[in-house]
């Protein structure tokens, strides 16, 4: 730690510790899990960006498997050239939509390699039963196809027929080599694929896509959350969001459920209190002929109204949700719209990495005279406004998918359902005590992630087991969080007393 806090520039250090990554395994995960709230903006967001961007230039070794056109027909015999045979989860992209910087190609590896470290030392899962995957179609970034150091196909996207045909030959070769049972999770794929992708291959797969599912259950927990401080239930607030994507639509539509769960109201009822603005501005229901599919059911009876201020105005929403990938759009016109007629606003700037947030943590509690309630995608330090430090929430996916893709593991789920989304939300809400509260906090802090991991991971697979017919793994434990804690890879080193036997054991020791 000593050594990688001489680095000034956070790159470097991201170069450092994925170099001690492939040097020493056991000491990467050691340093990571014992430093988790110091390393995890280094080694996934907002760092993990900036790496993703100059991928090509910072490259040393593969670190995942590359999947290209080229291999179209033989993807079964790449995949059996991967040395480990028990792979239990794969993130997989094809970089088309890294999280808020657009098509960076190949060079978008860095999201699974990234995902999977965080698998492992957040949530327990073995290093060598993960699998990152890049899946190489090409990329529409001109700058890339001109890079000289860009290591993917130099060409244009593929994309339709023979892009479905890759996909589906990937998938179904996985299911083929590792079996029914590994994860299979989307990451970072753009939204005409991501939605398709999922529907497509949720009822014969174990599919996860972490942009709409992921980000939507831990934006539900922090939501469950600061229901404690804000006061009501999900059903009596009013949500606008900001984005209407993967992450805002995935958020929307579990936010939905969650309150038709709990008020036994249809589902196209309550989606009628949540409402989105895109780049043409609210969706409404004169705009519906020309929506995407996934929109329409947020396509509401309301004037077209062209801006966020207008829309914050006009619907005055208890909760503003920022999913837009567009960086300094909650201004202070519109936090200012939000305190007028809230005491407490919830504003929840999700995009990444910090550049793409929509307002920064000290421009949500100064414009909002200290009164909003705050969680961001990207960390922010600390912010005294007002007489008062508050410490900013993070809205971080990496609350949730380690627990439950460890869930999913121990319960030996095969297919992925709503209400393990739904459990993982409110096992996360579960976490925050009133010390965090105090501190204006609606996520637990991460140095507990493993803690919090076990627990989400017990809910996900209780609810595998209650669903019937989705757990394969019997009988059930008898305590589900015991169980899960005693599944978790741990990197400690055997202790001794004789620095020259550690030595020894550090050096020759197979384990």
């Amino acid at each position: 730690m000593h050594m990688l806090r001489q680095y000034q520039v956070p790159l470097q250090r991201y170069m450092a510790l994925m170099d001690l990554q492939e040097r020493n395994e056991r000491l990467f995960y050691k340093l990571l899990m014992d430093n988790v709230e110091e390393l995890l903006p280094i080694v996934y967001t907002p760092t993990v960006g900036e790496a993703c961007q100059k991928w090509g230039s910072i490259y040393r070794r593969p670190q995942g498997l590359y999947i290209s056109l080229r291999e179209k027909g033989r993807i079964l015999d790449v995949l059996k050239n991967w040395p480990e045979r028990n792979i239990q989860v794969i993130v997989v992209t094809d970089g088309e939509r890294i999280l808020g910087l657009g098509d960076l190609g190949c060079q978008g590896m860095g999201i699974p390699v990234g995902k999977l470290a965080l698998y492992t030392a957040l949530g327990g899962v073995r290093p060598s039963a993960c699998l990152p995957v890049m899946i190489d179609v090409g990329t529409n970034n001109e700058k890339l196809l001109n890079d000289e150091f860009y290591i993917g196909l130099r060409q244009k996207r593929a994309n339709g027929q023979e892009y479905a045909e890759l996909m589906d030959e990937f998938m179904t070769a996985v299911k083929q080599n590792y079996g029914e049972k590994v994860l299979i999770q989307f990451e970072d794929f753009a939204n005409h694929n991501a939605f398709e992708l999922l529907a497509k291959y949720r009822r014969t797969h174990l599919v996860f896509n972490d942009d709409i599912q992921g980000t939507a259950s831990v934006v539900l927990a922090g939501l469950v959350a600061a229901l404690k401080l804000v006061g009501g239930t999900l059903a009596e607030h009013t949500f606008l969001f900001l984005g209407a994507g993967e992450a805002g639509t995935g958020i929307a539509e579990l936010i939905a459920l969650e309150m038709s769960r709990q008020t036994k109201a249809p589902l196209e009822e309550t989606r009628k209190k949540i409402w989105l603005v895109d780049s043409k501005g609210l969706i409404v229901d004169s705009r519906k002929e020309s929506l995407q599919h996934f929109k329409k059911p947020w396509a509401h009876e309301h004037e077209h109204l062209k801006g966020l201020l207008d829309a914050v105005k006009a619907i005055k929403p208890t909760v503003l949700i920022g999913s837009s990938g567009a960086g300094k759009t909650f201004t202070k016109e519109v936090i200012e719209a939000m305190t007028s007629f809230n005491e407490k606003p919830v504003i929840f700037a999700l995009s990444n990495p910090t550049s793409q947030s929509e307002c920064t943590a000290e421009e949500a509690y100064q414009w909002s005279k200290a009164r909003a309630i705050f969680a961001s995608g990207s960390p922010f330090d600390p912010v005294e406004c007002h007489g008062q430090t508050f410490v900013p929430g993070q809205a971080n996916n990496a609350y949730i998918f380690p627990g439950f893709g460890l869930g999913l593991v121990i319960s030996g789920a095969i297919r992925v359902h709503d209400d393990m989304l739904l459990a993982a939300s409110e096992a996360l809400a579960r976490q925050v005590t009133q010390e965090n509260f105090d501190k204006g906090l609606i996520y637990p802090p991460f140095s507990n992630i493993r803690k919090i991991s076990a627990h989400i991971a017990a809910e996900v697979a209780a609810k595998a087991y209650e669903l019937g017919g989705l757990a394969t793994r019997l009988p059930r434990p008898a305590n589900l969080v015991k169980y899960a804690e005693s599944c978790m890879y741990s990197p400690n080193y055997a202790a001794t007393a004789d620095h020259r036997e550690l030595r020894f054991f550090y050096f020759f020791s197979p384990e």
